[in-house]
């Protein structure tokens, strides 16, 4: 079973509109790849994201939101901040970073 299957994740950007719905689609592409099935993939403004991180066991956002998440990840959240958001490469190497993915 991979470390991500029935995991939730969630990708966070400045509006919860564009970026981070581009996101959620590279995250997919990546989860795909893997043949990873999560319990849930969405995205949300970071305002939103803020007090939702705590619920979810994965969060991408931009490096630049990464500090917003610091109680998330106090609470086990695991936070994979990303330079392209965009970038399925950069997600996948982030993910293997984190050990998440084999």
């Amino acid at each position: 079973m991979a470390k991500l299957d029935g995991k939730k994740l969630l990708a966070c950007c400045a509006n919860g509109a564009g970026s981070s719905l581009m996101m959620e689609n590279a995250v997919r592409k990546v989860m795909t790849k893997y043949s990873i099935k999560p319990a849930e993939l969405r995205h949300c403004p970071v305002s939103e994201g803020k007090t939702a991180a705590r619920n979810y066991d994965v969060v991408f956002c931009a490096r630049t939101f990464a500090k917003t998440f610091d109680d998330a990840v106090k609470s086990g959240t695991t936070l994979i901040p990303l330079k392209n958001v965009m970038s399925a490469k950069e997600i996948e190497e982030a993910l293997k970073a984190a050990d998440l993915l084999d």
